[in-house]
Protein backbone atom coordinates (compact mmCIF):
# COMPACT_ATOMS: atom_id res chain seq x y z
CA UNK A 1 0.00 0.00 0.00
CA UNK A 2 2.94 2.35 0.64
CA UNK A 3 4.03 1.97 -2.98
CA UNK A 4 0.55 2.85 -4.25
CA UNK A 5 0.45 5.85 -1.91
CA UNK A 6 3.79 7.03 -3.32
CA UNK A 7 2.37 7.02 -6.87
CA UNK A 8 -1.09 8.33 -5.94
CA UNK A 9 -0.90 11.35 -8.28
CA UNK A 10 0.22 9.10 -11.15
CA UNK A 11 -2.78 6.87 -10.49
CA UNK A 12 -5.07 9.91 -10.60
CA UNK A 13 -3.46 11.09 -13.84
CA UNK A 14 -3.93 7.67 -15.43
CA UNK A 15 -7.55 7.60 -14.23
CA UNK A 16 -8.28 10.98 -15.82
CA UNK A 17 -6.53 10.00 -19.08
CA UNK A 18 -8.63 6.85 -19.45
CA UNK A 19 -11.81 8.69 -18.46
CA UNK A 20 -11.13 11.05 -21.39
CA UNK A 21 -10.59 8.12 -23.78
CA UNK A 22 -13.73 6.36 -22.56
CA UNK A 23 -15.82 9.51 -22.77
CA UNK A 24 -14.60 10.16 -26.31
CA UNK A 25 -15.90 6.73 -27.23
CA UNK A 26 -19.17 7.27 -25.39
CA UNK A 27 -19.68 10.44 -27.42
CA UNK A 28 -18.62 8.88 -30.73
CA UNK A 29 -20.39 5.52 -30.71
CA UNK A 30 -23.97 6.88 -30.69
CA UNK A 31 -23.08 9.07 -33.69
CA UNK A 32 -21.65 6.02 -35.42
CA UNK A 33 -24.89 4.19 -34.64
CA UNK A 34 -26.95 6.98 -36.24
CA UNK A 35 -24.92 6.75 -39.46
CA UNK A 36 -24.96 2.95 -39.33
CA UNK A 37 -28.71 2.86 -38.88
CA UNK A 38 -29.20 5.33 -41.73
CA UNK A 39 -27.08 3.10 -43.99
CA UNK A 40 -28.87 -0.20 -43.25
CA UNK A 41 -29.40 -2.16 -46.44
CA UNK A 42 -26.41 -0.57 -48.19
CA UNK A 43 -22.78 -1.71 -48.53
CA UNK A 44 -21.82 1.17 -46.19
CA UNK A 45 -23.50 -0.62 -43.25
CA UNK A 46 -20.73 -3.24 -43.13
CA UNK A 47 -18.12 -0.47 -42.85
CA UNK A 48 -19.99 0.98 -39.86
CA UNK A 49 -19.98 -2.44 -38.16
CA UNK A 50 -16.21 -2.56 -38.58
CA UNK A 51 -15.74 1.01 -37.29
CA UNK A 52 -17.98 0.42 -34.27
CA UNK A 53 -16.24 -2.83 -33.41
CA UNK A 54 -12.80 -1.22 -33.55
CA UNK A 55 -13.94 1.74 -31.44
CA UNK A 56 -15.39 -0.57 -28.79
CA UNK A 57 -12.60 -3.15 -28.70
CA UNK A 58 -9.56 -0.87 -29.09
CA UNK A 59 -10.63 2.26 -27.20
CA UNK A 60 -13.88 2.07 -25.26
CA UNK A 61 -13.86 -1.25 -23.40
CA UNK A 62 -10.16 -1.23 -22.43
CA UNK A 63 -10.53 2.39 -21.28
CA UNK A 64 -13.64 1.59 -19.22
CA UNK A 65 -11.83 -1.29 -17.53
CA UNK A 66 -8.83 0.90 -16.73
CA UNK A 67 -11.11 3.68 -15.43
CA UNK A 68 -12.56 1.17 -12.98
CA UNK A 69 -9.16 -0.27 -11.98
CA UNK A 70 -7.54 3.13 -11.41
CA UNK A 71 -10.66 4.61 -9.82
CA UNK A 72 -11.10 1.81 -7.29
CA UNK A 73 -7.37 1.92 -6.52
CA UNK A 74 -7.52 5.68 -5.92
CA UNK A 75 -10.59 5.28 -3.69
CA UNK A 76 -8.75 2.68 -1.64
CA UNK A 77 -5.38 4.43 -1.41
CA UNK A 78 -7.03 7.79 -0.71
CA UNK A 79 -9.37 6.21 1.85
CA UNK A 80 -12.45 7.76 0.24
CA UNK A 81 -14.85 4.85 0.83
CA UNK A 82 -16.81 6.62 3.57
CA UNK A 83 -17.36 9.81 1.58
CA UNK A 84 -20.84 10.42 0.18
CA UNK A 85 -19.65 12.04 -3.04
CA UNK A 86 -17.79 8.84 -3.94
CA UNK A 87 -20.93 6.74 -3.49
CA UNK A 88 -22.85 9.09 -5.81
CA UNK A 89 -19.98 9.07 -8.31
CA UNK A 90 -19.85 5.27 -8.29
CA UNK A 91 -23.58 5.11 -8.94
CA UNK A 92 -23.18 7.38 -11.97
CA UNK A 93 -20.20 5.39 -13.25
CA UNK A 94 -22.22 2.18 -12.89
CA UNK A 95 -24.99 3.81 -14.95
CA UNK A 96 -22.44 4.90 -17.57
CA UNK A 97 -21.02 1.39 -17.68
CA UNK A 98 -24.54 0.10 -18.27
CA UNK A 99 -24.99 2.68 -21.03
CA UNK A 100 -21.75 1.41 -22.59
CA UNK A 101 -23.14 -2.13 -22.47
CA UNK A 102 -26.47 -1.06 -23.93
CA UNK A 103 -24.75 0.70 -26.83
CA UNK A 104 -22.63 -2.38 -27.49
CA UNK A 105 -25.80 -4.50 -27.59
CA UNK A 106 -27.53 -2.01 -29.90
CA UNK A 107 -24.51 -1.96 -32.23
CA UNK A 108 -24.75 -5.75 -32.44
CA UNK A 109 -28.48 -5.48 -33.22
CA UNK A 110 -27.69 -3.07 -36.03
CA UNK A 111 -25.00 -5.42 -37.31
CA UNK A 112 -27.82 -7.95 -37.64
CA UNK A 113 -29.90 -5.41 -39.55
CA UNK A 114 -32.37 -4.71 -36.72
CA UNK A 115 -33.04 -1.09 -35.80
CA UNK A 116 -35.40 -0.48 -32.88
CA UNK A 117 -34.79 3.24 -32.35
CA UNK A 118 -35.10 6.25 -34.61
CA UNK A 119 -32.12 8.39 -35.57
CA UNK A 120 -33.62 11.18 -33.47
CA UNK A 121 -33.78 8.90 -30.43
CA UNK A 122 -30.15 7.91 -30.93
CA UNK A 123 -29.17 11.58 -31.17
CA UNK A 124 -30.97 12.31 -27.88
CA UNK A 125 -29.39 9.30 -26.19
CA UNK A 126 -26.01 10.68 -27.27
CA UNK A 127 -26.46 13.51 -24.74
CA UNK A 128 -26.59 11.24 -21.69
CA UNK A 129 -22.82 10.84 -21.21
CA UNK A 130 -22.39 14.62 -21.15
CA UNK A 131 -24.92 14.89 -18.33
CA UNK A 132 -23.30 12.05 -16.38
CA UNK A 133 -19.75 13.38 -16.77
CA UNK A 134 -20.83 16.89 -15.72
CA UNK A 135 -22.39 15.50 -12.55
CA UNK A 136 -19.33 13.35 -11.85
CA UNK A 137 -16.95 16.28 -12.26
CA UNK A 138 -19.05 18.35 -9.85
CA UNK A 139 -19.06 15.51 -7.32
CA UNK A 140 -15.28 15.03 -7.53
CA UNK A 141 -14.30 18.70 -7.52
CA UNK A 142 -16.92 20.24 -5.22
CA UNK A 143 -17.50 17.16 -2.99
CA UNK A 144 -20.91 18.49 -1.94
CA UNK A 145 -21.44 15.69 0.58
Amino acid sequence: MDFLASIYLWLKAAHVIFVIFWMAGLFMLPRYLVHHQDSLGTPEAAKWVERETKLRKIIMTPSMILVWVFGLTIATVGQHWNEGWLHAKLLLVIVMSGYHGWMTAYAKKLAGGKATLTSKQLRLINELPALFVALIVILVVVKPF
